[in-house]
């Protein structure tokens, strides 16, 4: 899709709000509580695909997108924030939902830091959920996230981690309730390790990632069943240098948490650095998520 960012609103130094609405005028897609769009942001030599959490409501008639400014940032959040202005027009993926509300439950817990509010504010757009927010920011976002998020006793805003008490919040819950959980690695690592230890069981326990691909040492990729040979470079991702060369591996999230660009590994071994594989399935290291994970070779060759 072809759409024009109509509004930029800086939220704080480094998160802006986008509005983006279709150039033609027609309905956008429908996007459902969770759902995600890829833009495709204009670089030098080359064009970045970043996933994008929808912050607006299903029916909204225009998508809003937060984007953190990344201090490493590869490209994408850099050009939002340096070189991106109301007029300009991207081209975006329709959306993809990897993190929908859970048919079955009956009240949720949602739990957030930093940008990853992000998912939650368009849960908090469904009518009738049941729920309990808290969500951590640094001292300075606070009221920019007290804008953002409705007021109430189900809404706890927190300036330190050390504020949240895990333990006490999950052995509180009903059995009917569900944990959802977005944030930095860190911060979702002590959730779902503080969640294990309490006993909630799996099925409750949902995160999402877009963590993105990280750089690294240069491979090479030799792609059996196409013939085709690509050269991984530091700052790009197996993905990134297998859709720069004309290919179109399957992919949604480009943040190793959904499983789609999973590929089987014929030879060399790969360095894991996705959300989805299993201890086991790591270990084996015969399958790779080409969106984030690298070679601890210097080749690799794939089944594709």
């Amino acid at each position: 899709m072809k759409l024009k960012i109509e509004v930029i609103d800086t939220l704080t130094p480094g998160i802006r709000k986008f509005t983006l609405a279709p150039v033609d005028g027609s309905p956008l897609p429908r996007a459902g509580a969770g759902s995600h769009v890829v833009l495709e942001i204009p670089g030098p030599g080359r064009v970045w695909k970043n996933a994008y959490s929808i912050t607006s409501a299903a029916e909204a008639p225009a998508y809003e997108i937060m984007v953190r400014r990344v201090e490493k940032s590869r490209g994408g959040s850099a050009w939002l924030h340096d070189h991106a202005k109301a007029g300009d027009v991207l081209e975006v993926q329709p959306p993809q939902n990897l993190f929908a509300p859970q048919r079955l439950a009956k009240r949720y817990l949602l739990l957030s830091a930093g940008i990853g509010i992000t998912p939650f504010l368009s849960y908090l757009k469904l009518p009738g959920l049941v729920y309990e927010l808290h969500h951590c920011c640094k001292p300075e976002d606070e009221a920019a996230f007290l804008a953002l998020l409705p007021s109430g006793p189900q809404v706890t805003l927190h300036t330190s981690r050390n504020t949240l008490n895990l333990e006490e919040l999950l052995k509180r819950q009903k059995l009917d309730t569900h944990l959802s959980v977005c944030g930095p690695e860190s911060f979702m690592d002590v959730v779902l390790a503080t969640a294990s230890h309490a006993g909630w069981p799996a099925a409750k326990v949902h995160k999402e990632s877009f963590g993105g691909a990280t750089g690294g040492e240069p491979f090479v990729a030799r792609l059996r069943r196409s013939g085709v040979t690509v050269t991984v470079g530091r700052e790009e991702s197996l993905l990134d240098a297998m859709e720069a060369a004309g290919l179109a591996p399957p992919c949604l999230c480009r943040g190793g948490a959904c499983g789609e660009c999973k590929l089987h590994v014929l030879d060399g071994v790969p360095a894991h650095h996705d959300h989805y594989l299993s201890e086991a399935e790591r270990a084996a290291n015969n399958e790779i998520m080409i969106c984030v994970s690298r070679a601890k070779t210097p080749e690799l060759v794939l089944d594709f």
